[in-house]
């Protein structure tokens, strides 16, 4: 059996990990990116590594930019995260998740004065 390298075994934990964080099932995934299930399995577990064009697919869809994805070293709820995220969205998508966010926020201040 082949030895898994690590730089692969480390994106692969960042993909999943993003993949997660944007509530995408492995299936899901692999539609969106135009790739197999067991693909993305094995790119999870760091078995394989990923090509430059699924790399940049990757981050178009989970909305990442790739130095989050190569270089990541961020705590969890870290707010640069979500903040690189929304940089990533094309302009209408940047604009509905700013009016969701905008809508929770003024949600969030109503409750506290209750």
């Amino acid at each position: 059996m082949k030895e898994k390298k690590d730089i692969n075994i480390e994106i692969g934990n960042r993909i999943k990990k993003a993949r997660e964080m944007a509530g995408l099932t492995q299936d899901r995934f692999a539609e969106l990116i135009g790739m197999g299930t067991k693909n993305i399995s094995a790119i999870e577990r760091g078995a394989v590594g990923v090509s430059l064009s699924s790399i940049k697919k990757i981050c178009l869809v989970l909305s990442i930019s790739s130095d989050d994805l190569l270089f990541e070293n961020r705590a969890e709820n870290d707010m640069s995260v979500l903040t690189s995220r929304l940089k990533c969205l094309p302009p209408e998508q940047f604009n509905i998740a700013n009016d969701i966010l905008n809508k929770l926020l003024e949600a969030f201040a109503i409750s506290d004065k209750q």
